[in-house]
């Protein structure tokens, strides 16, 4: 029994540690692709916008039927990822619109994606609600004309792009979300999520401290459950793209291996004492009789 024990231990010692160090790396890989995805969408979206405001001039987007035909085109080639467009002079004024609001003529200039849109070349906003009252997120791309700096302005749909998010799910718990700098979420995410917010703000420190490295750690929740999270950085290290999924969830074919090596066990150590009773009974009815025997050859 001894050695069955020992043997047995040590190898499923080695298969938990290997079966863990599986598990991370696919977890890991899973995020790195869907980070390469997200950032790839946000690309492509922020490069269409440039294309148009490099094809054409302030003038021409500044006509709202010229705007309308591009945002249809738009649409026409991306589906609903893009909900409107506008043109912004360098006094947050939107000097042209298209779109399904009412936002002709809106003032930008307390507004905070403005205000960082104006001191670079091109800027993606964190997701809000602003004027609308709808979660969406903005790309926008300055231009000079005439010695004056305007924005072009395009708004993605905040559903398209949480769908992106939402197709990162891995057995019966595993959900991914998206938080920027600030801990605040740019995804839609559950109530319990959004209730250890400790957690991925230390995720966030601890990510900025590994010069944004990708992590996986495994951290209770405020009920005591032990989760897996994997995080790693995207959108120029303004976003955290985090997988998270409970740790019973995602080693339960570990856990059912662990029962059946354990089931195996306690088989194997009754099939032992078993055949150790069996074997020792015929030893020692052979002795006995073996002794019976030798008695009977003394008193001969």
């Amino acid at each position: 029994i001894t050695p069955m024990i020992l043997v047995s231990g040590l190898l499923l010692y080695q298969f938990q540690n290997s079966y863990r160090e599986k598990i991370y790396a696919h977890r890991g890989e899973v995020v790195q692709k869907h980070k390469q995805k997200i950032d790839g969408f946000l690309k492509e979206r922020l490069d269409d916008i440039r294309f148009l405001t490099r094809t054409f001039t302030f003038e021409e987007l500044s006509q709202e039927s010229f705007l309308q035909d591009r945002l249809f085109t738009l649409q026409e080639e991306f589906g609903p990822v893009f909900v409107d467009l506008g043109v912004v002079n360098e006094r947050g004024i939107q000097m042209a619109y298209s779109g399904p609001f009412k936002l002709g003529r809106a003032l930008y200039s307390d507004a905070e994606w403005f205000k960082k849109a104006m001191t670079r070349e091109y800027f993606i906003s964190d997701v809000f609600l602003g004027l609308r009252g709808l979660p969406h997120f903005i790309i926008a791309v300055r231009e000079n004309w005439k010695g004056q700096s305007w924005i072009f302005r395009a708004t993605i749909d905040f559903v398209a792009f949480n769908t992106l998010v939402e197709n990162i799910r891995i057995g019966q718990t595993g959900f991914a979300f998206i938080v920027n700098k600030d801990g605040e979420f740019q995804t839609q995410s559950l109530l319990e999520v959004a209730a250890c917010k400790k957690i991925y703000l230390d995720l966030l420190e601890e990510g900025k401290a590994g010069d944004n490295k990708m992590r996986i750690v495994e951290r209770c929740d405020i009920k005591g459950k032990q989760n897996i999270l994997v995080a790693d950085f995207l959108k120029g290290n303004d976003w955290l793209l985090v997988y998270q999924q409970d740790s019973a969830d995602a080693f339960s074919d570990l856990s059912r291996a662990l029962r059946w090596a354990i089931l195996i066990n306690l088989l194997g150590g009754l099939a032992i004492v078993t055949m150790a009773a069996i074997l020792s009974r015929r030893i020692v009815k052979r002795i006995t009789e073996a002794d019976q025997e030798k008695n009977k050859m003394d008193e001969q």
